[in-house]
C-alpha cells in the first residue's frame, strides 16, 4: 500500500531482457539518491511510477536495486524504459502519515495529456483517460498520475474518453517527475480506491434486485 506522495526521483539505468521471447519481461535496475535504499531489503515493495515492484536486488553502495517487471506489466505501464527518469515511493508503513490517498501500486490504465501550461505561478495538467475509468473519477476527488496523488478540478465526458484537469504546485512540479511532461506523453493512472469498491457494491445490489 502506497500513499501517491513520491519520496524519490530515481533513474532507470538498465532494462536486461529476462527472455528471448515477447512473453518474456525485464530486470530494470533503477539509481537512486544518496541513503535512500539504506531502510529497504530484498523483497520490500518499491512503487515506479505508480507501478508496485518487487525488490529483487540491493546494491546500496551503488545507490541502485532490481526489479523484475513482467511483459504484462509493461503491456500496462508507461514510462519504464531503460534511461527513463521515475517517481519512486517506498511501501506504507502502519506508524506513516497519510499524506496523500490510499493508493494500491496497480496501474489501472494510460492516459495521454491533452494539455499542459503555466496558469500563475501553477500548471494546469489535462489528461484524457479511458472511458472505463471515466465513472471512477469526480471533481475534488483522488486520482494517481505516474504515483502522484493529485485532486481532479474538472471532468469533461466523452463518448470514447474522459478529460480531467489538475493544478500543479511548485513544489509538485519540482518534486516528481511530473514537471517534464508534455502534450501526447503517455502517463499510469490508478482510480481510487474507494470508488472502485464503491462501484462494485452499487453494481451487486443493481445484478441482486434484478434477480426474481
Amino acid at each position: 500500500m502506497f500513499t501517491g506522495i513520491v519520496t524519490a526521483i530515481g533513474h532507470i539505468v538498465d532494462a536486461e531482457p529476462l527472455g528471448a521471447q515477447q512473453t518474456h519481461g525485464s530486470r530494470l535496475t533503477i539509481e537512486t539518491p544518496a541513503a535512500y535504499l539504506d531502510d529497504v531489503q530484498p523483497g520490500d515493495s518499491i512503487a515506479l511510477n505508480g507501478a508496485c515492484m518487487t525488490v529483487t536486488t540491493l546494491d546500496t553502495a551503488a545507490r541502485r536495486f532490481a526489479v523484475d517487471i513482467s511483459a504484462e506489466s509493461l503491456a500496462r505501464t508507461s514510462g519504464l524504459g531503460e534511461r527513463s527518469v521515475v517517481n519512486l515511493e517506498k511501501a506504507l508503513r502502519l506508524s506513516d502519515r497519510l499524506g496523500g490517498h490510499l493508493v494500491s501500486g496497480h496501474v489501472d490504465g494510460i492516459g495521454t495529456v491533452t494539455h499542459f501550461a503555466s496558469v500563475g505561478e501553477s500548471f494546469e495538467l489535462r489528461v484524457k483517460a479511458p472511458s472505463d475509468l471515466g465513472r471512477f473519477i469526480a471533481p475534488k476527488g483522488s486520482i494517481t498520475v505516474n504515483g502522484v496523488s493529485l485532486t481532479v478540478n474538472r471532468l469533461s465526458d466523452a463518448r470514447d474518453s474522459c478529460e480531467f484537469s489538475i493544478n500543479l504546485i511548485p513544489h509538485t512540479l519540482h518534486s516528481t517527475t511530473l514537471g517534464a511532461l508534455s502534450v501526447g506523453q503517455h502517463v499510469n493512472l490508478e482510480i481510487d480506491l474507494i470508488a472502485r469498491y464503491v462501484e462494485r457494491m452499487l453494481g451487486a445490489a443493481a445484478d441482486s434486485s434484478s434477480i426474481v
